[in-house]
């Protein structure tokens, strides 16, 4: 760690500077007022001319924020942070590979790494068949989202909020929801049509 912190943005953007010249981005380097003359003290630059450069207590630098890019910049990692929290709240409730790879694009490798990260047990089986009464628990409760929802597809948060609401397993909602999907209730195949007619 530098010992302060105009020593510390020195050095990150000499790096960054340094990186850009390696990769002959011109108009980066162009954006951060960097002329000829500046280029070529750059390319005479060292590891150890970094070092020196951690006890200084000033810095070169003018710093300006883009807002257009700022908030738009901190909306994706918001929106990145959500889903990662939604990936390992699901993976925690036992949430199968395919609706992991269906939902998020999880691949298989990405699926049993965050599974061991997490120290969940390894699923074995497939889940137990519900009773009558819990299979009409959830079809009803998945009717009531899948009318909210109009003609959009239920999303990973609407999955983990019929398993609060049911206490019923995500293997077993998701294996029920797509059969359902295709084939209607089995309990009552008059069902969906009752659903689609509104009555």
């Amino acid at each position: 760690m530098s010992s302060n912190k105009e020593a510390d943005l020195t050095t990150a953007v000499l790096l960054y500077a340094l990186r850009c010249l390696a990769e002959g981005d011109q108009q980066a380097l162009r954006g951060m007022n960097f002329g000829p003359k500046e280029l070529d003290a750059l390319r005479e630059m060292n590891l150890a001319d970094l070092y020196r450069a951690d006890v200084l207590r000033v810095h070169c630098l003018k710093i300006d924020l883009n807002r257009e890019v700022f908030w738009p910049m901190l909306t994706h990692l918001r929106h990145q942070r959500e889903s990662e929290e939604l990936q390992r709240s699901l993976l925690v409730t036992d949430a199968p590979l395919t609706m992991m790879q269906q939902l998020f694009g999880m691949s298989s490798r990405e699926y049993t790494r965050w599974r061991r990260l997490l120290t969940l047990e390894p699923a074995v089986g497939r889940p137990a068949e519900l009773d009558e009464s819990d299979t009409h628990t959830l079809w009803h409760a998945w009717q009531d989202r899948v009318e909210a929802r109009a003609d959009s597809p239920l999303t990973a948060a609407d999955y983990l909020a019929l398993h609060q609401e049911t206490g019923i397993g995500l293997r077993a909602i998701w294996a029920l929801v797509q059969r359902w999907e295709v084939y209607g209730d089995p309990v009552n195949p008059g069902a969906t049509q009752v659903v689609e007619n509104g009555a």
